[in-house]
């Protein structure tokens, strides 16, 4: 017997934590959902699409998290998609519906272009998170010192979500291609993004500078030591 919107929805008002609600909206979360616990439901779901569009339908941030887990990516329309990143109303599923949908869809290309120019920040910030994934995978094509022009002109004055997206990719045009990286770190440098973000001990700076540093340190530091265990 199939498990219904109804129940699912109960399950998921039976694992609500106060204590879990109000740290999430302290971060614009609504929800009070244990994130493992809801990993857990999903598992237990498996892939179920139509009842992922119905969790989705209701607007509840639990539901609509779980709905991106057992939902097939591959099966929405793209118009579909872009309705739903602008009904993303917060940070979380906005970033889930990036990662685990968007990026494995058929017509991420298209996506990334087109939120990449949209007027609207935060559907632009999508845009952004896919093209730092075509740095990272796919770098074939792209113009990344034409990116870095437009991060460098526009990155230090866009809104908060859309600056932490252009700086993701900043970073990571700097990390992963040796031939742009002293522009990349320059381009940090002197705009001063995030230099002063409270980061935790044991964790990398979202600073451009720092976290290309670090990451590029690690990346060199795994491939020699082969050669030194030998």
């Amino acid at each position: 017997m199939d498990t219904t919107t109804a129940e699912v929805m109960a399950e998921l008002a039976g694992l609500d934590d106060p204590r879990i609600r109000e740290v999430n909206e302290r971060n614009g979360d609504d929800h009070g959902v244990n994130l493992t616990k809801l990993r857990a439901v999903a598992k237990r779901l498996k892939t179920q699409q139509e009842l992922a569009l119905e969790l989705w339908d209701t607007g509840d941030t639990a539901a609509r998290l779980l709905a991106l887990l057992i939902c097939r990516p591959k099966a929405f329309e793209r118009e579909r998609l872009d309705a739903m990143l602008r009904d993303a109303r917060t940070p979380k599923v906005h970033d889930w519906l990036v990662n685990y949908v968007a990026k494995k869809h058929p017509q991420a290309e298209a996506l990334r272009l087109a939120w990449t120019a949209d007027p609207d920040p935060v559907v632009a910030s999508a845009g952004w998170a896919l093209t730092t994934e075509r740095v990272a995978k796919r770098p074939e094509g792209l113009d990344l010192a034409a990116l870095l022009d437009v991060i460098e002109a526009e990155m230090k004055d866009a809104p908060d979500r859309l600056q932490w997206a252009m700086n993701h990719c900043l970073a990571q045009i700097g990390i992963d291609h040796a031939e742009h990286r002293a522009r990349a770190i320059a381009i940090g440098e002197r705009l001063g993004v995030l230099k002063d973000y409270p980061t935790p001990p044991g964790c990398t700076s979202p600073y451009a500078p720092a976290w290309i540093g670090e990451l590029v340190r690690r990346k060199e530091s795994a491939a020699v030591s082969p050669s030194r265990r030998s």
